[in-house]
């Protein structure tokens, strides 16, 4: 029915289309969608690491099963928060 060879044609030439399209109108915002991406991770960081750092927080017993998740990127987010030392007793990272 179909020539597997042109379908597999017509795969390439869509996929460098969308690929442009991506690059043509994403490219010019990809350091601004950068930033606002790391400033809503550290906005989450800071949520789910309150209650640790003396915020009483209401879901607490929920976000707790996440920091297990921040734990790799916990000291690069308590130094772009200007904190040169780990702000938790039980946490060194420096």
């Amino acid at each position: 029915m179909f020539d597997t060879e042109a379908v597999q044609r017509l795969r390439r030439r869509w996929t460098a289309i969308r690929q442009g399209l991506e690059e043509y109108y994403a490219g010019p915002y990809r350091q601004t969608l950068a930033r606002e991406r790391r400033d809503e991770d550290d906005l989450f960081a800071m949520i789910v690491l309150g209650e640790a750092l003396g915020v009483p927080d209401p879901a607490a017993y929920y976000s707790a099963e996440l920091m297990p998740l921040l734990a790799t990127d916990f000291h690069d987010w308590h130094r772009r928060m200007g904190m040169p030392r780990s702000p938790l007793d039980h946490v060194t990272c420096c």
